[in-house]
């Protein structure tokens, strides 16, 4: 029984997601369990002083410099950019966008408005990272993720008009419960259920997909109202039900079980202020380890040691720092670029990575979506290459606010960035005019970033193909002085917290060699 249990609790994930599944193992007496942050190891009260160079100022170098720093070993982080973050890219007005293409933008939000063109959210899941806001003092406030009020939206769906989330999610969830009750009632899962079990799973069946006595889904308030309750004998009149046709035919999965993702799921944070207030206080308190403008030219061996040959772009002049360790956090496609001494094992792994594009546009706006809408942050999803609409949960109530017009990667991504800003622009005024007729006019002072061409990332994420493990395999492990890391370098995926549990294994493994190698040595 216990393994047609788990066939049946697949099936019910596969419809209702993480929720669905959750209630069905509380129904059948199973518990999920919890995640633990990456640990640390390195030795302390020890002042050795050995040399490390660090490439690259984002995340995953920042956090290695700090905690490598407390450990006692004199840390050099070269940055090519003008500023800290990487990837943790906040755009306020004034800021500079200047693309690989030569195009270049330069920001006119009002004051006190921001967009975060990378990373705009931080799962509760990711303790490392909070670990680190909280020992910074960063201040966070909830990111709302998702917003039942927000719509999905499929042009060749629904007669183009838009559904609203709340009532995608809770018809599919009447529709599907009818379907699967309507199974069980005919014998058709005799097999996989007991009679104990059938008539437990039908109980939750009526209450997690709303059904009447019968079994049968004719709407729910659950779905939102066409006639709201009221005072008086004002009765609250449910939507009609929107048919499971036409909900498969929205082809918006995505969208209806975004929130089920383990890391998507409430609750959410972002740093007060913009997401880049953490590189800040990692920088705040790294001082002069931390050298901005300064591009690597060459990555070389000297005998066991690592030399970094790089340009101070603010002086002029080129330098050259020794050091016991080094460790790379530069994207590959800018890495291969590098002349390097790397085997060519570790040259080939650096080289077979794809990295994909994302485009972000961003829009200042009257919050008309709050007003008008009810719609206080998440995403409406639409089918296209603009893929959302993306809400601002900062300074809710406030008059103006940064909506995103598009969030789109893959091959989506590499579609959007072919296309001039201009027409980027008009495309994502429309989507948001199909969602909110009359508000798209409302759209001001856009902003367009893709990350395939913003210098010295030239990607935004890491991808392999299916069975490609060569690759992480080789850069997860030194060669000689060189050690990799990065958010590419993790199974948690694309976050901040990737980037650092990159790193902490990296540093944890190089004190671990310095501590053998001084061990072997007396």
């Amino acid at each position: 029984m216990t393994q047609t249990r788990r066939d049946f609790l697949r099936g019910i994930a596969a419809v209702g997601g993480y929720r669905a599944t959750y209630v069905s193992m509380q129904a059948l007496g199973q518990l999920p369990v919890a995640a633990t942050a990456q640990s640390l190891d390195l030795e302390h009260g020890v002042k050795h002083g050995t040399k490390v160079v660090i490439l690259g100022a984002g995340i995953a170098g920042l956090s290695a410099a700090y905690e490598l720093g407390k450990a006692g070993y004199d840390c050099v982080v070269l940055e090519a950019r003008d500023r800290v973050g990487g990837r943790n890219w906040t755009v306020r007005k004034g800021t500079r966008l200047e693309m690989t293409d030569g195009s270049s933008q330069t920001c006119a939000f009002d004051e006190g408005l921001y967009w975060n063109a990378g990373p705009a959210r931080l799962p509760s899941l990711h303790r490392t990272v909070l670990g680190y806001c909280r020992e910074f003092g960063v201040p966070l406030e909830v990111e709302i993720n998702t917003s039942r009020s927000a719509e999905i939206s499929n042009p060749a769906a629904n007669d183009g008009k838009p559904i609203e989330l709340r009532q995608a999610v809770n018809d599919i969830r009447g529709e599907i419960s009818e379907l699967l009750g309507k199974a069980i009632d005919r014998g058709a899962l005799d097999q996989e259920l007991g009679a104990h079990d059938k008539e437990r799973v039908l109980a939750f069946l009526k209450q997690y997909g709303d059904l009447t006595p019968d079994k049968l889904y004719k709407g729910s308030s659950r779905s939102g109202y066409k006639v709201r309750p009221g005072a008086g004998d004002q009765v609250g009149v449910p939507r009609d039900p929107v048919s499971l046709d036409v909900l498969l035919d929205a082809d918006l999965w995505n969208g209806v079980l975004f929130e089920e993702l383990i890391d998507q799921q409430a609750t959410m944070f972002q740093p007060v202020g913009g997401m880049d207030q953490i590189p800040h206080a990692f920088a705040k308190r790294l001082g002069k380890v931390v050298r901005l403008e300064c591009e690597v030219l060459e990555i070389r061996r000297s005998e066991n040691s690592a030399r970094i040959s790089y340009l101070d772009k603010k002086s002029g002049g080129k330098h050259v720092i020794d050091a016991a360790y080094c460790i790379t956090t530069i994207p590959s496609p800018v890495l291969t670029k590098i002349p390097s001494d790397f085997s060519a094992q570790h040259k080939e792994a650096i080289a077979g990575i794809y990295w994909q594009n994302s485009v972000k546009v961003a829009w200042q706006s009257r919050r008309f979506w709050e007003a008008d809408y009810n719609i206080y942050g998440g995403i409406s999803w639409v089918k296209g290459i603009t893929n959302m609409v993306w809400y601002p949960s900062a300074s809710l109530f406030s008059d103006q606010g940064i909506i995103l017009g598009s969030y789109t990667s893959g091959d989506n991504g590499a579609l959007m960035a072919a296309k001039p800003l201009q027409k980027q622009f008009e495309l994502t005024r429309e989507v948001v005019e199909r969602l909110h007729p009359g508000h798209g006019q409302e759209l001001t002072r856009p902003m367009a970033i893709s990350w395939s061409k913003v210098p010295y990332s030239l990607g935004e994420s890491a991808h392999y193909k299916p069975g490609q493990t060569a690759e992480y395999t080789a850069l997860n492990e030194p060669d000689g002085p060189f050690y990799f890391a990065g958010d590419y370098l993790s199974h948690v995926g694309t976050w901040q917290e990737s980037a650092i549990t990159s790193s902490r294994r990296i540093i944890n493994m190089i004190d671990a060699h310095r501590r053998t190698t001084v061990k072997a040595n007396t």
